[in-house]
């Protein structure tokens, strides 16, 4: 009875373990090699790398996600969606045994990213931050704080939840798109964005961007022990950007920021020189 005690036991903690590795995000695993983890933005797929995967997976193992909620992926429930990504992240990766893997996220990915560094700071590899910054309310306001954002009725999590719920299924994909012309050139990219971004759950969406909007992970920087790639796209002109990022990255030792003449998502709109700042900064030893 005592070893039948201990099988179930044993086999309720792998299936539990199982369900938080596999609720906080899809994974797809291509290629072999040193592991890298691509983490896609806000509302999108883990399709988003496709291209970026075809280049890198001769050479590494990649583990390409897509979060809860998130384009087809099942959402959850939870008032902390993104601090669950995050230790079910840290879950993943002990779970799987991977040795200092790199971190490649886009936007929201790039947050997430700063997050998993700081947090275990031993735990990653170098990484690479595409458009994302460690305090998204800055961008808008330079004054704003993390406090200052959750006293702001505009960020009250269950009225944001519920007007992006109130939004009509309607014209959604043909109002994005337009949207997505300012973070994009190629309108085909703008209307796959938009999709993603219909797809998504609406809940998911509402929260998600309020969390993301009241974690300011600016103290946290100088916790990071890795060298960080941060790719910047355009923010009217190239000095421009690069003062903004300098200020979001002050407290980042190991830096290296890199101005894209490109839109939010660099991927697409300048894949040649993406490709070639990867490839540069993973060559480094």
């Amino acid at each position: 009875m005592k070893h039948l005690f201990l099988t179930l036991a044993f086999f309720f903690i792998v299936c539990q373990n199982f369900a938080q590795n596999s609720s906080a995000f899809e994974v797809k695993i291509i290629g072999k090699g040193e592991p890298i983890i691509l983490i896609p933005g806000y509302s999108c797929s883990g399709e988003i790398w496709n291209e970026t995967v075809d280049h890198l997976k001769n050479n590494y193992q990649l583990h390409v996600m897509t979060l809860a909620g998130f384009g087809t992926a099942k959402p959850i429930t939870n008032d902390e969606i993104l601090k669950t990504v995050h230790d079910q992240i840290i879950h993943y990766v002990k779970t799987n045994k991977l040795q200092k893997p790199i971190l490649i996220g886009h936007s929201l990915g790039a947050f997430m990213t700063l997050w998993l560094h700081s947090s275990h700071p031993d735990l990653f590899g170098k990484s690479i931050c595409v458009d994302g910054v460690p305090f998204i309310s800055a961008l808008y306001n330079p004054l704003a704080t993390a406090e200052s954002v959750k006293t702001n009725p505009q960020f009250n999590k269950a009225m944001v939840i519920e007007n992006f719920k109130n939004l009509p299924d309607e014209g959604y994909i043909d109002n994005m798109a337009k949207q997505m012309a300012f973070q994009v050139n190629d309108p085909v990219r703008a209307r796959q964005i938009a999709t993603w971004s219909f797809q998504s759950d609406r809940a998911t969406l509402g929260s998600t961007i309020v969390e993301m909007s009241t974690t300011d992970l600016r103290p946290e920087l100088p916790k990071i022990k890795q060298d960080i790639l941060v790719l910047a796209s355009i923010f009217e002109t190239k000095e421009n950007s690069l003062k903004i990022y300098e200020n979001q990255y002050t407290l980042l030792k190991n830096k290296q920021i890199e101005v894209a003449d490109a839109k939010h998502f660099i991927m697409y709109d300048q894949p040649v020189w993406f490709y070639a700042q990867i490839d540069a900064f993973l060559a480094k030893k």
